[in-house]
Formats: structure tokens, sequence, C-alpha cells
């Protein structure tokens, strides 16, 4: 799926993931490595053209990784301890770009973020989204979560400090 279809489809959703995950200008993705060991590491996001696009440095372990292994999990940046802010999870497959048009499309809208990226010498994916996840805490300890597009919305009540109970079906960012 296209980012567009997650704003038309879950607007409210929409509207979360793109201020948590893309506003900060940074996020964070989390390849495979060669022996199968996660790596995590830095990108800066650009939503062009209804998709969710990531540039890498040229010859980057991360970009190594996406060429022999599609598979990603873009993670949105977490700043506080309580969990208030929330973070996005979209996970989904990585589609290296080649086509020189939509390169030089590309390097022409990420001018925006203060810098442009110099062909041939950068990797450029499109993001092909396939599940998004919210999760957010509430002050009570309560863990909201939403997922899309399978549609679902539960909370799980705290029970302590450390766990939290059963999903209940609540509605809040799919109505």
């Amino acid at each position: 799926m296209r980012w567009e279809e997650l704003e038309r489809r879950a607007p409210k959703l929409g509207r979360v993931a793109h201020e948590r995950l893309v506003a900060p200008g940074v996020l964070l993705v989390a390849t495979s490595r060669r022996d199968g060991t996660p790596r995590l590491s830095p990108v800066e996001p650009l939503i062009l053209d209804g998709d969710l696009w990531l540039s890498m440095m040229w010859k980057s372990q991360k970009a190594a990784d996406l060429l022999r292994d599609d598979r990603v999990l873009v993670h949105s940046i977490v700043t506080t301890r309580d969990g208030k802010e929330g973070e996005v999870k979209v996970r989904g497959r990585a589609i290296a770009i080649d086509d020189q048009a939509e390169r030089a499309r590309y390097c022409e809208a990420v001018a925006v973020l203060g810098w442009r990226p110099e062909e041939p010498s950068f990797h450029l994916f499109r993001i092909d989204i396939e599940d998004v996840t919210f999760i957010r805490y509430a002050e009570s300890g309560d863990q909201h979560v939403t997922r899309w597009p399978e549609g679902a919305e539960y909370v799980r009540r705290a029970t302590s400090d450390t766990s939290v109970g059963a999903p209940a079906p609540t509605h809040d960012l799919l109505r």
C-alpha cells in the first residue's frame, strides 16, 4: 500500500502517523544484517507523490541490508519515558528506485530539507506499506493500540506498573 492510501482510508491514523513519523524530520529504520541480527539506523523521511521515501548514503550498510532483504520496519523517534506521545511502526518492503526520472523528482523535492543528493551516489527506496501500528500509553498506564489495515483498535488496561491485561475493543482513530 501507499502512504496516500493510509491517509485516505484511515485519515485520523494518517495524521497521527505523519505527525509522529514524518514531521520530526528523522525516523528509525530497522533492517536485517547479513547474519540475521537487526540493524537500527536514523533516516530522513519524505512524503512525495503519495509515497513514503527514504534515501541513504551510497554503499551504507543499511542500504546494503535492504538491497539484500527488502523487509523493513520504520519507527518513530520516542522522546519521552511516559509513552503519551505514542509511537508509530510501519512494516513493509523497501523498493529500490533506479528510474532516473523518479530519482530526479526526489532530488528536487528533498531540497526542502536543506540538502540535495548527488547522482548517482545515493540509494533511494519507496516504502510499500504492509501494516501501520500506533501505540500510546495513558497516564493510568493503559496501552492503546491501533493497527491498520487490520482495522483493530483496543486498549489493554494496566494491571501493574509493568503489565497490561487482555485487549478490549475500543474506537478512536479508525472511526
